[in-house]
């Protein structure tokens, strides 16, 4: 997400942009987000646009099924988690003595740990008799906004012209070019390196540019063979196949290496098998 200030200097300069919001400006759109005029991109996913105030601005909702049932799913284990750690509290104030400074401590940071349902609790820390006890209630309008709002994101952008769909589009466009970035760093373990002549930056880029090629080949080959479009979780799964190499010891001779590749797991070979992939069947026998 980016800042006030950030959008304030695209707009000066004349970029056109579309960016990310904060969860939280959900909030002004409450009323749009109960209408029904959404736009279908594709199974599961709904856009609208929302036009600003102001007019130099547009704001895209967008309303995903499966972030709802990630969200929905996220905030009922952090709810549970919340009231089962609040009984345990109060279950140990009944049996001891406990200073209200020393719970109110313990119930901040047992409501930090699980702070996406923090806002459904509200939490007391009371003097009785001398002793401390735990009261909470759950606030149902923090719950009512969570169901309105579960599965929804919020984008901006200056470009007021295009409809919703299309927005939408180009911004998960850029977002497959930061994960190219990512990819360079992480999967591909491609640092910068700091050349110092023109021509060899040109072929560190291009070295970059083809890892990104290939790997998007691999991507497309899982694709089509109905295992997603990322190739990671398939190449963790093959790299577990190894090489060994068997040396055959001769009389007055070089040596001779047989090199053996194991045999896949049943889980391996119905990648394979999918991928459109055989082990090789004759080993290379070669002289030392």
């Amino acid at each position: 997400m980016v800042s006030e200030e950030t959008v304030a200097f695209l707009r000066e300069e004349g970029w056109r942009y579309i960016l990310g919001t904060p969860k939280s400006s959900l909030r002004r759109f409450e009323q749009p987000l109960l209408e029904e005029d959404w736009e279908t991109v594709r199974e599961g996913l709904e856009v609208k646009l929302c036009p600003s105030s102001e007019g130099e601005e547009t704001f895209i909702l967008c309303r995903s099924a499966a972030r709802r049932e990630k969200e929905q799913a996220m905030h009922a284990r952090f709810e549970q988690r919340i009231e089962a750690g609040l009984e345990k509290l109060a279950e140990s104030c009944r049996k001891r003595k406990h200073r209200a400074g020393v719970l109110e401590r313990r119930i901040g940071r047992l409501l930090e740990r699980n702070s996406r349902a923090a806002g459904l609790f509200r939490v007391e820390v009371k003097e009785q008799a001398g002793r401390a006890a735990v009261a909470w209630s759950k606030v149902e309008a923090w719950r009512e906004w969570s169901h309105l709002s579960e599965g929804c994101y919020l984008l901006r952008s200056n470009i007021t012209e295009w409809s919703a769909s299309a927005l939408w589009e180009a911004y998960m466009q850029l977002t497959q070019a930061e994960a190219a970035f990512r990819l360079h760093k992480q999967d591909l373990s491609l640092r910068p390196i700091w050349h110092q002549k023109a021509e060899r930056v040109q072929a560190h880029i291009l070295v970059c540019f083809l890892a990104y090629v290939l790997w998007k080949a691999l991507g497309q080959l899982c694709q089509r063979a109905g295992l997603g479009d990322e190739p990671r979780q398939v190449l963790e799964e093959l790299a577990q196949l190894r090489t060994v190499d068997v040396v055959l010891p001769t009389r007055g001779a070089p040596e001779l290496r047989r090199r053996c590749v194991t045999e896949p797991t049943k889980h391996q070979a119905i990648l394979l098998h999918k991928l459109g992939l055989t082990l090789p069947k004759h080993l290379k026998t070669y002289e030392a």
